[in-house]
């Protein structure tokens, strides 16, 4: 609630991205006297995860960028690939061969192990 009423009150949107997310920054692009910037926030649409944010976009909301996304003719190259959120802790993880939560079964033992006991 918090949030919705500053963004109402002091936030301008700026653009949204491919998953909905609504970027907003401060109207006019008003600088920030304590911080010497303008304040940059994101309103997620759905879960509130970081890694959601597209690279171009990230690049915006922590100012490496002055021009946001929605305001560039930027094309991306065909080796490019689109944007996936991080994937840890979901069932799309990953889990390499003999992780205890892969699908498959711990390899046997190469016997290269000797177990220490002391003396």
């Amino acid at each position: 609630m918090g949030t919705r009423f500053h963004t109402w009150r002091y936030g301008e949107l700026v653009g949204t991205d491919e998953a909905g997310n609504r970027y907003y920054r401060t109207k006019g692009g008003k600088i920030d006297p304590a911080l010497g910037f303008e304040r940059r926030w994101v309103i997620y649409n759905g879960y509130a995860e970081a890694t959601a944010i597209p690279p171009g976009w990230h690049a915006w909301m922590h100012q490496r960028s002055d021009v946001p996304p929605s305001q560039e003719d930027y094309v991306p190259r065909e080796w490019q690939k689109p944007h996936r959120p991080n994937p840890t802790g979901t069932a799309n993880a990953y889990r390499p061969p003999g992780s205890t939560l892969g699908a498959g079964h711990r390899p046997a033992v190469t016997g290269d192990y000797k177990a220490w006991t002391p003396e």
